[in-house]
């Protein structure tokens, strides 16, 4: 966008400037479709898969299909990578090839200053596939934390038995821990609710992270205020998103 407004402005100027009809037809000319209809095509479509991927992230997190938790602060891995800060491949692929289509803009506007620089049809086409799948990436990325098993927590020796208030219970599932929620205090957000009763999860910090919770495994107690019979195990996330319910039996 920067690109193609900087060189409507020098043509602009060079109108300005220009004291004969024969250099202002020429500098129109430098405006004409025909030479410009690539680079405004790639301009258009950039513009329009920033508007749709905002569109799809909104709907998808207002519909608890997608976690996103608030960030401290925008860096510039940003561009690259996913909440977790790991690398994203549609992310690179759409920032290579938006900046190769830029440097081979920006060569041509330097060599032709008066006019538009004309972007061959096969890098339009180049920018359309990795705009496309970098679209698609941003609508399948996510989804919503599933509970796919409640088990009574035991260590090795431990009698089998039945649930009972003051066990510590295991969900088993997958999408607990949203990515950039990896922070003790994001971590602290997240809650267990059974029945009517909301648990805390419990943080068992280890090297390099936590061993509780985990994306895939958390551990939490049953508290005594859990009323005996058959109750809901539910995991409210740090970005607040409520996964399915997990139907347990608790005995006295």
């Amino acid at each position: 966008m920067l690109v193609v407004c900087y060189a409507v402005l020098v043509i602009a100027l060079q109108q300005a400037w220009s004291s004969t009809s024969a250099e202002h037809d020429r500098l129109l000319g430098g405006l004409a479709l025909g030479r410009g209809a690539g680079l405004l095509t790639v301009l258009a479509l950039v513009c329009a898969v920033a508007v749709l991927v905002r569109r799809v992230v909104a709907v998808r997190v207002q519909a608890q299909r997608l976690q996103k938790v608030p960030a401290d602060r925008p860096h510039p891995r940003d561009l690259v990578c996913d909440d977790d800060g790991r690398a994203a491949f549609a992310d690179v692929q759409y920032v290579l090839v938006s900046a190769a289509a830029l440097t081979y803009t920006l060569v041509r506007l330097g060599r032709s200053p008066g006019q538009l620089p004309e972007l061959p049809w096969g890098a339009v086409l180049l920018m359309t596939v990795s705009a496309m799948t970098y679209l698609a990436a941003k609508y399948a990325e996510g989804g919503r934390p599933v509970v796919m098993s409640v088990v009574r927590a035991r260590e090795a020796g431990d009698l089998d038995g039945p649930i009972r208030t003051g066990d510590d219970i295991e969900l088993r599932g997958s999408g607990f821990v949203p990515p950039g929620a990896g922070a003790p205090d994001r971590l602290a957000r997240m809650v267990v609710r059974i029945g009517s009763v909301h648990v805390h999860v419990p943080l068992i910090p280890v090297p390099g992270g936590f061993a509780n919770p985990t994306d895939t495994v958390l551990t939490v107690p049953v508290p005594a205020e859990v009323e005996p019979g058959q109750v809901d195990v539910q995991v409210v996330t740090a970005a607040g998103v409520e996964s399915n319910r997990c139907l347990i039996e608790v005995t006295y």
